[in-house]
């Protein structure tokens, strides 16, 4: 009587696992490569947007690739941990900050356009705009109201010095910024009211803003009023109330150590 030996079926490997790992690895890659060449003005904004999407929908399409090759292995004992583990791993490592800017999106209100003066905000240069950026726009009250309660730290400032000295400190903090003029230092013998324009950059990607300080002498003080816009995005983020309580928080200091004079209140 002859006994038949029962045949063990190879383990597979899994397919999903490798193409989890190749897919999570390029799009590290493609994430570093893009924000890179962006930073050195390699790349214009809209296509760098539309780059970073991509590099989302890649990591997402990793991470959901680990999680069928997971189910495999669970499920048929198929090979490939070690491929799906380094997937997920930098999938996740991709889509970190997607979800740190996903937070952020959540505490920070829909705004895009910030001005210390809301009922007559400082005229922003818009000779270089295209259609594919964000309008400007008056802020409507509800816009106002956000912007009251979020940000009560963005005012503007009053100084009892003379208009000149004002737009000298103004001038010299801006110096100190890596910001773009888009017109020379205004000539303000005889003036009393100047508006200073430039395009700043954010703090992480690098988005770009304009920004207008305008300095008035009213006879009785002399204010600084300042306003950033987003140049793309619906939401800032929070970028521009940081850059303009940053910016006139050192303009107090280069004032009171300039003339050893503190803002009026």
């Amino acid at each position: 009587m002859r006994q038949t030996m029962a045949t063990i079926p190879e383990r597979q490997t899994s397919r999903a696992a490798g193409w989890s790992r190749r897919i999570g690895a390029f799009s590290l890659v493609l994430l570093l490569t893009v924000v890179g060449a962006y930073r050195l003005g390699l790349v214009e904004t809209p296509p760098f947007l539309w780059v970073l999407a991509i590099v989302a929908l890649l990591a997402a399409l990793a991470l959901l690739l680990a999680g069928l090759a997971l189910s495999r292995i669970w499920s048929f004992g198929d090979r490939g941990g070690r491929d799906l583990s380094i997937g997920a791993l930098l999938a996740l490592l991709v889509l970190a900050p997607y979800g740190v800017a996903v937070y952020w999106a959540t505490i920070y209100p829909p705004l895009r356009d910030i001005s210390t003066d809301l009922d007559d905000p400082p005229a922003l240069d818009a000779s270089d705009r295209t259609a594919d950026m964000n309008e400007l726009s008056a802020p409507t009250p509800g816009e106002q109201s956000l912007q009251a309660d979020a940000y009560p730290l963005v005012s503007g400032r009053s100084y009892n010095l003379p208009f000149e000295t004002v737009v000298d400190a103004v001038e010299t903090v801006l110096d100190r910024r890596d910001w773009q003029l888009t017109a020379p230092y205004p000539d303000i013998n005889g003036q009393s009211e100047a508006t200073i324009n430039a395009l700043a950059k954010g703090f992480v990607l690098g988005l770009p803003a304009d920004v207008a300080i305008r300095v008035t002498d009213d006879g009785d003080q002399v204010i600084v009023d300042m306003r950033s816009a987003s140049r793309y995005g619906r939401y800032d983020l929070g970028d521009n109330a940081a850059r303009i309580t940053d910016f006139l928080a050192e303009l107090d200091q280069e004032v009171a150590g300039q003339v050893g004079a503190a803002p009026a209140e």
